[in-house]
């Protein structure tokens, strides 16, 4: 099992019902740890489905080495703050958008991780962040700082601290907050989604990026508009 899976204290289900509620207060977390169990191991099983990649002689370059093992840990920050934006928030639209990333996200690291066991490659990367993002003027997206050689802290994540805030937050300051650490997050992210759509090697690899471009897009927009209904200003990328 991945190790940034201890990071997620309740994550929820995937590619199944949405969450149920139950009467039951102790209930709820240990359904959610069984959700995430079964949304890693669909994702898991969807990425062995490439093994026969091999036979096709796609081989996985630089760009799908680091991609799945890059965006697995920025995916694993966005499954912590959806769980706990799902078991903290009384907004039903906020734990909807929570419910949607941790369920889509946690499938999607299973899946990278699988093909990082397949190629036989670490899980996770050593000496920094995007190192494989050699070519930059592959990408043209706006608002993000541009950078040579690997990286220490990916765009967008939070902080210690900001983390710290969020899971002490209740009310309507969570749901804010929420909210403006995870559209930084997916701006943040976005770069290196366009990046391998462009130029990964692997089709399974560059169709997973895609489908995150159009999936975080869309979500990004939502969350903007969210924070413009409560009155609350985006954060900027770090």
């Amino acid at each position: 099992m991945p190790p940034f899976l201890s990071h997620a204290n309740e994550p929820g289900d995937s590619e199944a019902a949405e969450p149920v509620e139950t009467t039951g207060r102790g209930q709820r977390p240990a359904l959610l740890v069984l959700g995430v169990i079964a949304v890693l191991l669909v994702g898991f099983a969807a990425g062995l489905l490439v093994g026969n990649q091999r036979d096709s002689g796609q081989q996985p370059s630089a760009v799908d080495i680091g991609f799945s093992q890059d965006m697995s840990v920025h995916h694993a920050q966005a499954v912590e703050m959806s769980a706990l934006a799902l078991s903290g928030s009384t907004d039903p639209a906020v734990k909807r958008l929570a419910y949607d990333i941790l369920t889509t996200q946690q499938n999607q690291a299973g899946r990278m991780q699988a093909w990082l066991q397949l190629w036989n490659e670490p899980l996770l990367a050593t000496g920094g962040y995007m190192g494989w993002m050699t070519d930059m003027s592959a990408h043209h997206h706006t608002g993000t700082s541009e950078h040579s050689g690997p990286v220490q802290v990916m765009p967008g994540m939070a902080s210690t601290d900001e983390l710290t805030a969020l899971r002490q937050a209740t009310g309507p300051a969570l749901d804010s907050l929420f909210l403006q650490l995870m559209l930084r997050h997916h701006q943040g992210g976005m770069p290196m989604a366009e990046y391998a759509a462009q130029r990964a090697e692997v089709d399974v690899v560059r169709s997973l990026a895609e489908s995150m471009v159009k999936t975080q897009t869309s979500e990004a927009q939502l969350m903007t508009q969210m924070l413009a209904e409560r009155h609350v200003n985006p954060l900027p990328l770090s």
